[in-house]
């Protein structure tokens, strides 16, 4: 009797048992099917994310030319100026040297040594001239009159010389220029002037040289010559940018210069040098002017922004 009770008792617990099993496991696998869509959703969101955007530098070519380290059919430098450089990403004589790089958003500037050399120089370059006027090189400016340049740069990728130190490069410039009037005087059969600023990106800091007048006292025709200048000791910020971003201002006024490097690093010239400099007229240049020789050296510089004011 006993025991017929024990089989009673469990017929009526045992469906219980089964369907609240079966119930509670409906719920779990409810749980589950709703974790897992969440956690595809999750994947899929990451996998958006990791898409990148196209970015574009913000540089506007249309009063820039460049030179680059490949020769002509005259066997003279590469050029592309305005209104030929806008569509430079098409160019393929210019996509080894200068391109877009769409993931950082920057045009990267790639120079090494070459055969392609400008006059009296024997270093290549892939770098911006600008031009006053597009496509025309003899409009250009004074100290008196003024002028602004900045750019968003970072060395993107170098060699390294013999003494494993990386190899230099000029990232930017203040050119003079002779007027026709100025060459015809002293005789040149060019309007090549000494540049009053050189920036270089060297050995991951920013390293600034400008130009001295040797005689305090030299009036035109001879403060027009390059031998009446000399370079001077140079000047180092303190900051070490490596290959990180950083951020360049020249400000020049008459008789001025000033270089800003990331907006707190001041180098302020204004000296007698900066006073009779003023006679001569200028432009900028931006880019990779490359500072070495040496057999499988390269560099490449990237600009993110640059602008240009008067």
């Amino acid at each position: 009797m006993k025991f017929f009770f024990n089989l009673f008792y469990l017929s009526l617990i045992f469906p219980l048992f089964i369907f609240g099993k079966a119930d509670c496991y409906a719920q779990n696998n409810n749980s589950f099917t709703k974790l897992n869509i969440e956690t595809t959703s999750k994947k899929k969101n990451k996998k958006r994310k990791k898409r990148k955007k196209v970015k574009l530098p913000k540089i506007d070519l249309s009063h820039w030319k460049v030179t680059l380290p490949v020769a002509n059919k005259e066997g003279k430098p590469f050029e592309i100026s305005p209104p030929e450089i806008l569509d430079f990403a098409n160019n393929k004589i210019v996509k080894p040297y200068m391109y877009i790089d769409s993931t950082k958003g920057a045009i990267v500037f790639h120079a090494m040594p070459t055969n392609s050399k400008t006059r009296n120089t024997k270093y290549t370059r892939s770098e911006l001239r600008e031009q006053m006027v597009p496509g025309e090189n003899n409009v250009n400016w004074t100290f008196a009159q003024g002028a602004y340049m900045k750019g968003k740069l970072a060395m993107d990728a170098t060699t390294r010389n013999s003494e494993g130190k990386y190899h230099r490069t000029i990232i930017m410039q203040i050119h003079g220029r002779l007027t026709n009037e100025q060459r015809d005087l002293i005789g040149e059969d060019d309007n090549n002037a000494p540049p009053i600023l050189k920036i270089y990106w060297d050995n991951g800091k920013v390293r600034v040289k400008t130009k001295v007048l040797k005689n305090l006292n030299a009036t035109i025709p001879e403060i027009l010559h390059e031998a009446a200048w000399d370079n001077d000791d140079g000047f180092n910020f303190e900051q070490k940018v490596g290959f990180r971003k950083f951020t360049l201002e020249v400000k020049v006024t008459e008789g001025k210069m000033v270089i800003i490097l990331n907006k707190n690093e001041f180098k302020v010239y204004e000296n007698i040098h900066m006073r009779k400099w003023g006679i001569f007229e200028n432009y900028f240049k931006a880019g990779n002017y490359f500072q070495s020789r040496d057999k499988g050296a390269s560099s490449k510089v990237r600009f993110y922004e640059l602008e240009v004011s008067h």
